[in-house]
């Protein structure tokens, strides 16, 4: 293997540094899971709107958790080169947070197949955010949507990792 090969590179350019979907047939079909988490702080105020049902969209939770995993099922079409899953699990959980304040997002993602569902689960937690958003703007415009990452992988050639309560990545590498 020369340097050049052993060296990280992005995945989805070809050769020549055109986009290109990465080919996937010769990949082992495991079970891969992935898990990612995001927040939205509001107004103290909203936050106990939302908590106790009075939001005048309606179930500001419930519609943001069905949002998510909707997402997560159409990540193909929205990210371009993401390859099309027949997803076997979506979870969505959103939690109030007093110390934000606001909701706290997390999705886990599962699939059987040759590709893992980091987008998957990053798309199911930006949409559920966005839509906690659209569904309390009319009270709160000044709330913020953060903290969108990857906590955890697993499944693939390249190992399983998750991200320790400091933030640090912890990898368990197969290759």
């Amino acid at each position: 293997m020369s340097e050049r090969e052993s060296e990280p590179r992005l995945t989805h350019l070809d050769a020549s540094g055109a986009a290109s979907m990465v080919d996937v047939a010769d990949k082992a079909e495991t079970s891969r899971e992935a898990v990612a988490e995001g927040h939205v702080t509001m107004l103290p105020e909203t936050l106990a709107m939302i908590r106790e049902g009075n939001a005048k969209k309606g179930d500001v939770i419930g519609i943001a958790r069905i949002a998510g995993i909707m997402a997560a099922k159409r990540t193909h079409e929205l990210i371009p080169l993401c390859h099309p899953l027949a997803l076997s699990k979506v979870a969505v959980e959103i939690e109030p947070d007093d110390s934000l304040p606001g909701l706290k997002v997390t999705a886990l993602v599962r699939v059987s197949g040759r590709t893992g569902v980091e987008m998957e689960a990053l798309t199911a937690v930006s949409t559920a955010c966005l839509t906690i958003y659209d569904m309390a703007k009319a009270v709160d415009r000044g709330m913020e949507i953060g903290g969108i990452r990857v906590n955890a992988k697993s499944g693939g050639k390249s190992g399983d990792w998750s991200r320790g309560a400091d933030g640090l990545v912890r990898q368990d590498d197969r290759s």
